[in-house]
């Protein structure tokens, strides 16, 4: 999944009420890019699957990918960007394969999410794996959205600063009060009791997603221009030891990793696919359409920015400009677009963990008036209000604790690249494997058995890295 965050932005109507009797076994209460009722006429085509994969791919994470081909340098950087997108469409394909049961095109039985087809196939225990680490990575996400909505914010005030008073003028500022800020706002928005029906969100956040990554990839391309030459080399930044080239080379593969998987919306949009043609064929074409394109914004973003900044690119690419004063009003119009994407983002993640919390509580304490009572508060000037004290007291302290994390460790290239690596293994290349040998009933030590189980290894070797590579460097920023 991609901040996606890489950010992704997801259409989410799931009602608290609805899901109480369900709280323990529902596989709707997780991140979906289009609930759907299973009654509803199913409609979408190559290019509403598209739409979606696109919209739910490409976030803020794009802005850090001009840092990520910097440690790699110009060989490797877009080399690894094309592998991690082969192996993201790679998995599609084998996800696209189980939604019917028992046969991908004639099958009777539909999943219609990614908790319905790993409970389905694997069982609950790994049905509850792999939710536990699908609300691991949307809490992670609420993180990465605070750190970036921080960064933001800064870069504007610092991009006015330097245009009032000179760039050589000092403009400090504290990101905490920016965290503390952006969490105030949380903390209201969170007392919305839930979202229904709110598809213009994933438009806005399209747009403003496309727009500061053509806007970052413009200014990058105009300061290339402006010099006369591309910087980087080959081997990217250099480093004082091998060991701390290799440390940069997997929190730069982590960021990557973060930038691109979708495996755990992949069946909400083949949810909504009309048939014929059949279901899996159209989620194939749709895959490689959209991540053709995610690809070429990545490598085109990551490009443009490490040839415009080379050993000095900054970690978000929208920073490395607030300096400038002929498009100071430019990267504050980016960065605007970042804020109003993120403040509408972290709702969408986290509302899905709120109905899974809220719905577990109200199964098991069905007496409990602090739980199931809900108050009507009327304020000046308002309508009328629905207060629950589990859902003020859980939604605040959930805020609260994601801000304070983000205060602790507020490093985005190093967050983004944990989150990418707690995901990518398990949700983009573990379940999915073992859903399609389950499915096709692949026999044991035969070729594609041996293929898929080194493309699985591979992958966990992969992560492993990664993850560590990235821990490392917060552990190193935190000491520093």
């Amino acid at each position: 999944m991609g901040e996606g965050a890489h950010i992704i932005s997801s259409d989410i109507g799931i009602g608290v009420n609805e899901k109480m009797g369900e709280a323990l076994e529902s596989s709707d209460n997780i991140p979906l890019l289009l609930t759907k009722s299973s009654s509803l006429e199913r409609t979408g085509t190559v290019w509403t699957a598209v739409a979606h994969i696109v919209t739910g791919v490409i976030g803020s994470g794009v802005l850090s990918l001009p840092w990520s081909t910097a440690q790699l340098g110009w060989l490797a950087g877009p080399l690894s960007v094309i592998l991690i997108a082969s192996i993201t469409l790679f998995s599609s394909f084998l996800l696209c394969n189980t939604y019917r049961h028992p046969h991908p095109e004639l099958g009777p039985n539909r999943s219609a999410s990614y908790l319905d087809v790993v409970h389905l196939h694997l069982g609950i225990s790994n049905g509850r794996l792999s939710g536990l680490l699908v609300n691991i990575s949307l809490y992670g996400f609420a993180i990465a959205f605070v750190i970036t909505t921080a960064i933001s914010l800064r870069t504007i005030q610092h991009s006015f600063c330097y245009h009032n008073k000179g760039s050589e003028a000092s403009c400090e500022s504290v990101d905490a009060y920016y965290m503390l800020l952006f969490g105030a706002v949380q903390i209201i928005l969170s007392q919305i009791p839930n979202f229904h029906n709110i598809e213009w969100l994933s438009v806005v956040a399209a747009i403003m997603s496309f727009t500061y990554s053509f806007i970052g990839m413009g200014l990058s391309i105009a300061k290339i221009i402006e010099k006369g030459h591309a910087e980087g080399s080959i081997g990217g930044i250099s480093t004082s030891s091998g060991t701390g080239k290799l440390w940069l080379v997997s929190q730069a593969l982590g960021d990557i990793s973060f930038s691109f998987p979708f495996s755990t919306i992949l069946m909400e949009i083949q949810d909504t696919l009309k048939s014929p043609p059949p279901e899996n064929q159209t989620m194939k074409k749709a895959s490689v359409i959209a991540v053709t394109v995610t690809t070429f914004m990545y490598l085109s973003c990551g490009g443009a920015g490490y040839a415009a900044f080379g050993d000095n690119t900054p970690g978000n690419l929208l920073t490395g400009f607030e300096s400038s004063k002929s498009s100071y009003w430019l990267v504050n119009f980016a960065n605007v677009c970042i804020v109003v994407h993120l403040v509408g983002s972290y709702q969408v993640y986290c509302q899905p963990l709120f109905a899974t919390v809220e719905s577990w509580f109200r199964f098991n304490f069905p007496d409990s008036e602090f739980v199931n009572h809900t108050y009507i508060l009327k304020l000046p000037l308002l309508p009328a209000f629905e207060l629950n004290f589990l859902s003020l007291s859980f939604r605040t302290a959930y805020v609260a604790s994601t801000v304070v994390i983000a205060m602790v460790f507020p490093y985005f290239n190093q967050i983004l690249g944990v989150l990418g690596s707690i995901i990518f293994w398990p949700l983009t290349i573990y379940f999915p494997v073992e859903i399609y040998l389950n499915q096709s009933c692949t026999v044991a030590w035969t070729t594609k058995w041996v293929l898929l189980r080194t493309f699985s290894i591979f992958g966990f070797v992969f992560g492993l890295f990664t993850l560590t590579g990235c821990v490392k460097g917060i552990v190193t920023e935190k000491i520093g």
